[in-house]
């Protein structure tokens, strides 16, 4: 498999994923926390739909994470300014302002332009990819996922493992 490059702006590779059993498109752009692995990590999940958020919430704690859940977009960034998350996971379609929105505030914000931002979403038409790469975006992943594939790409957000490590 060969890495094709992104344009200029997005200033990374993408990688193709090889047994990744979810499309998902890869690293668009080198965001990575800063903490030691998971110990303390929060991860902000913003998601309209309360039983595939408090199901991630689960999930998430179960390995070591903290959570907090918003169930829109303008209650997300509002999260992600007061708390200071080290990874969010992003829904597209929320009842306010839609991802792309939250995503490109989040990454234009001093205060959080650091955080890696992974797009949970049932689109994946290119141009949907496209719009999220430029909104700033880490990951971008189609509903429905592999629960243990998302944490590895969490685990890679955050800095804990590069994705080749998996799937090279």
């Amino acid at each position: 498999m060969t890495a094709r490059r992104l344009p200029a702006m997005c200033a990374a590779t993408t990688k193709p994923w090889g047994t990744l059993d979810m499309p998902a498109e890869t690293l668009l752009r080198p965001k990575r926390s800063s903490l030691p692995p998971r110990e303390g990590q929060t991860v902000l999940i913003v998601d309209d739909d309360e039983a595939i958020a408090e199901s991630l919430a689960f999930r998430l704690q179960k390995q070591g994470y903290h959570t907090l859940i918003a169930h829109a977009g303008e209650r997300g960034l509002a999260m992600a300014r007061a708390e200071r998350p080290h990874i969010v996971l992003l829904d597209l379609r929320l009842p306010d302002i839609d991802g792309f929105t939250v995503c490109e505030q989040l990454d234009s914000d001093p205060a959080t332009c650091h955080i890696p931002v992974i797009i949970l979403s049932g689109m994946e038409r290119p141009d949907i990819i496209r719009r999220a790469r430029a909104a700033g975006c880490t990951y971008f992943v189609r509903k429905p996922f592999d629960p243990n594939a998302l944490l590895i790409l969490i685990q890679s957000a955050a800095g804990q493992v590069p994705p080749e490590h998996h799937f090279g």
